[in-house]
């Protein structure tokens, strides 16, 4: 054998010394999958905070966001078991949580292991833990901290939409029921049938797609008075008497309206099979006059609206009742609701995610006021500034933070609106939302839109409202879970089954068949049997405010 030379010896012995200052190849990062049940667009390969999110995590993600039928794309991933780690399946969770899809978060969480997931979580585990104890979703919306307070300035949630346009042209009208929010919409197309551009108006429009048909359904349970009970109306003092009230005498009212519209070419036949991101470019182009639906749905139009400086063109919510006549009583309006924790809504982790407890410790991280402040206000220097201890942004930064091709590069929204976030105030009284701080809501508002309120004498867009209402006590009835009770469940799917089936048709029946059709349609949606469904929804109500109000 060759000997080594005792030059090629203090050369290896040189080596061995200097190997552990010479730092190892980095770890590759794991690439979590991420489902989302929504159609949006994949953030840049350069997005900030995804890259902020790497170098601390060692985690990349890899997105499907939805294309097509969110029921029917959950059905086939169920069938097929193709699961991403992280799954929001949107409204239709459950689904996702009957398949056994997502693991039991519980095992992983404590008060120990995460301080801040259990915090978070502690106050609603009674609402969040199904019978046997397991949590399968930490809700995405819905807790607040340091706070009660509703603290919204804006509208979010559902009323009936108008262009502020419209309110302006009829001298800025109160608008309180149902016959003067239509009127206001047939005199002003009939002024006004086309729009600025030369294209035609449209005076209301109604989104039927997938889940979505709550646009098509919901409206009578607000035009009674009453907040989101999601496919049931609860009367709080009748023993919390439930019904189904879509196929209620009352309701005919409001469908016999829509029909009205149709037959004056103020609904588009085309409404009843747009799709969303038809809706939405609807919206965006400025040409819809008016839809009932909920704000959060149609963000991405109103900032399409304001990036090309349509501010006449956005939307003013407005709380509309029935009248005494149509309801049967006098209707006060409470469409705000106390804080309402979003049940089943946000990312579970799937039975195939690899590393489960990495993603709950990442989960945990991300819960830490450090990340909240870039996941709600984003870096401080650059998207936001602090001046006397309050968080606050220029016009620019604003602009900045509602452009959606800015937060694809600038924020990790396509993640972090899934996950669980708070809400309320920061133990230093910043608001945690950038449009509840008072300073931001109020610098980011157009001086068409300060004009707009200040016609009103009001100063925020929420003024329009009554007060929220006290939660009750069972929360809000379309968070109840179903598909526990196979009959309720069956029950359910056939009820709004027949519900897209035959509304669009009483809508467009002849007027002299509407009640024929009307008639059918009840009878339709009585022999699912819609009963086995308000049951299960009566009885499930009634254990949740026994539960809720014990001592």
């Amino acid at each position: 054998m060759k000997k080594l030379s005792i030059r090629t010896l203090a050369l290896l012995l040189m080596l061995a010394l200097l190997l552990p200052l010479i730092p190892a190849a980095a770890e590759e990062a794991l690439t979590v999958t991420v489902f989302v049940g929504e159609p949006r667009d994949q953030p840049t390969s350069d997005n900030k905070v995804f890259k902020m999110i790497e170098e601390e995590f060692g985690l990349k993600f890899e997105f499907e966001f939805l294309a097509g039928d969110l029921q029917e794309t959950l059905g086939v991933k169920i069938a097929g078991e193709d699961y991403a780690d992280l799954m929001d399946g949107g409204n239709y969770a459950e689904k996702l949580i009957t398949a056994g899809a997502f693991i039991n978060l519980m095992d992983y969480i404590s008060e120990e292991k995460t301080p801040n997931i259990f915090k978070h979580i502690q106050p609603y585990l009674g609402r969040l833990l199904d019978d046997e104890g397991r949590l399968f979703v930490i809700p995405n919306y819905g807790r607040n901290y340091n706070t009660e307070e509703y603290g919204m300035n804006y509208v979010n949630g559902p009323a009936f939409f108008l262009q502020k346009k419209v309110l302006a042209w009829d001298n800025y009208p109160m608008i309180k029921t149902m016959d003067e929010y239509f009127d206001l919409i047939e005199r002003y197309v009939a002024a006004n049938p086309t729009n600025d551009k030369g294209q035609a108006n449209e005076g209301f429009v109604i989104l039927c797609e997938d889940w979505r048909a709550f646009c098509l359904f919901n409206p009578v349970q607000h035009l009674m008075g009453r907040p989101n009970d999601g496919d049931v109306i609860v009367d709080i003092n009748d023993n919390y008497r439930t019904e189904a009230y879509v196929i209620q005498p009352y309701a005919k009212h409001y469908y016999k309206k829509l029909n009205e519209m149709f037959h004056k070419g103020l609904i588009s036949q085309d409404t009843f099979v747009m799709n969303y991101d038809q809706y939405l470019a609807k919206l965006s182009g400025g040409t819809v006059v008016g839809m009932f639906d909920q704000a959060w749905d149609f963000n991405n139009a109103t900032d399409a609206l304001k990036a090309a400086e349509m501010f006449d063109s956005t939307y003013q919510g407005l709380p509309i009742v029935y009248s005494a006549e149509q309801a049967g009583k006098e209707v006060e309006e409470h469409y705000l609701n106390g804080n309402v924790i979003n049940v089943n809504r946000g990312f579970g982790i799937s039975v195939n995610a690899k590393e489960p407890e990495r993603l709950v410790q990442f989960i945990e991280a991300m819960l830490s006021d450090e990340w909240q402040k870039i996941v709600w206000w984003g870096i401080e220097g650059e998207d936001y500034y602090v001046e006397n201890g309050r968080f606050l942004r220029t016009w620019d930064q604003i602009q900045n933070a509602t452009n959606m091709v800015w937060r694809n590069q600038n924020s990790a929204y396509t993640l972090t609106n899934s996950m669980p976030k708070k809400q309320g105030e920061m133990d230093d009284g910043n608001k945690w939302d950038p449009l509840v701080q008072p300073e931001v809501y109020f610098l980011q508002m157009n001086d068409y839109d300060k004009a707009f309120l200040e016609a009103y004498g009001m100063k925020r867009p929420l003024d329009f409202f009554n007060d929220p209402i006290p939660l009750a006590p069972y929360g809000e009835a379309w968070q109840i879970d179903v598909t526990v009770d196979q009959d309720a469940n069956d029950a359910k799917l056939g009820f709004q089954d027949a519900q897209r089936k035959y509304l669009p048709q009483v809508i467009m029946a002849a007027p002299e068949e509407f009640d024929a059709k009307w008639d059918e349609f009840v009878a339709a949606v009585e022999a699912v049997p819609v009963s086995d469904f308000v049951d299960f929804m009566q009885e499930s109500i009634l254990e949740l405010v026994e539960k809720n109000t014990a001592k």
